[in-house]
């Protein structure tokens, strides 16, 4: 158990010797009673503010507070925040917009190579036809002509055309011509015709002596 504490000892001898200051004043005859008794109460009191002030627990200093968002504060947050998500979806509806015409600059571009492809074609197959109505227009000149007749034209005929001309021509035709032909340049239009017969990399084309 804690004794007295020295503050509370002093401020006890201090009241003490205020009470004795006021019994003396009392004892002496000059002094109104009035002003004993209102100096008896100055001194109680002034000795019961002494102590209630020196016991009296040290306060400590509040801690700041944390400083909390207005209104204000909290309005112009969500203003911001509004003003980026308006930003971010003007962004993302220009995107699109360029997605959209990129897609349909690109329907356009198949649309015009399809109807390329479609000239092309046309045109291939008119030159194809073409081909194939000459072809067919010389096979039946030589065909009209008599064996030895034309086997004399194809004897210095390019041996190309002569090949696409016997190989076209039906069998009973082309056979009087290939035998008047010279013997060298028949053995080798006839070994053309059997290395065409074969697949590409089967042919052997590059040995054959005119």
């Amino acid at each position: 158990m804690r004794g007295p504490r020295p503050i509370t000892l002093m401020l006890g001898a201090l009241a003490v010797a205020g009470l004795a200051k006021t019994g003396s004043s009392i004892m002496n005859l000059d002094s109104e009673p009035g002003d004993v008794i209102q100096s008896a109460f100055i001194s109680a009191a002034f000795a019961a503010d002494s102590e209630e002030t020196a016991t009296a627990p040290q306060s400590c200093s509040p801690e700041p507070r944390p400083i909390c968002e207005t209104p204000e504060m909290m309005l112009q947050a969500m203003s911001d925040e509004r003003d980026l998500l308006d930003s971010q979806k003007e962004r993302l509806a220009e995107r699109k917009a360029e997605i959209e015409i990129a897609e349909e600059k690109l329907a356009i571009d198949q649309a015009n190579l399809l109807d390329l492809k479609a000239e092309l074609e046309e045109m291939f197959d008119r030159i194809q036809k073409a081909q194939t109505d000459d072809v067919d227009r010389l096979v039946a000149l030589y065909a009209a002509m008599k064996p030895k007749e034309a086997a004399a034209i194809m004897d210095d005929l390019d041996i190309e055309v002569s090949v696409m001309v016997l190989a076209t021509m039906p069998e009973r035709d082309a056979a009087p011509i290939l035998a008047k032909l010279n013997r060298t340049r028949a053995r080798a239009i006839s070994r053309i015709i059997l290395e065409r017969s074969k697949l590409p990399g089967d042919q052997r084309l590059h040995d054959l002596k005119l």
